[in-house]
């Protein structure tokens, strides 16, 4: 899973960050970062997340399933990989990082 996620990562750092709704703008951004950040900590600290990080992630998740059927499809593509990636380091973080 730990390769999946690298893969995902990697691709989100080099995507360039696409037009969104500008009411929704600050939202995106913030849960960009947020997950973002969730990414680093769990890569740099040993493949595994404290259970407030996985809290925040869920939360994160579900701001990105309501948020996403409004976005243009760059948007939606940029967005649904980082939601992806947030549901991969819950997995991650129920199973110990193994798989």
């Amino acid at each position: 899973m730990t390769d999946e996620i690298l893969v995902l990562w990697r691709a989100h750092r080099d995507a360039t960050l696409p037009e969104v709704p500008r009411e929704r703008k600050g939202e995106l951004w913030v849960l960009d970062e947020i997950i973002g950040g969730c990414v680093t900590y769990y890569l740099d600290a040993g493949r595994t997340l404290d259970p407030p990080r996985v809290v925040i992630l869920e939360d994160c998740r579900a701001d990105l399933e309501r948020l996403l059927p409004d976005l243009e499809e760059a948007a939606a593509s940029y967005f649904s990989r980082l939601r992806t990636l947030a549901g991969l380091l819950i997995q991650a973080s129920q199973t110990g990082g193994k798989n």
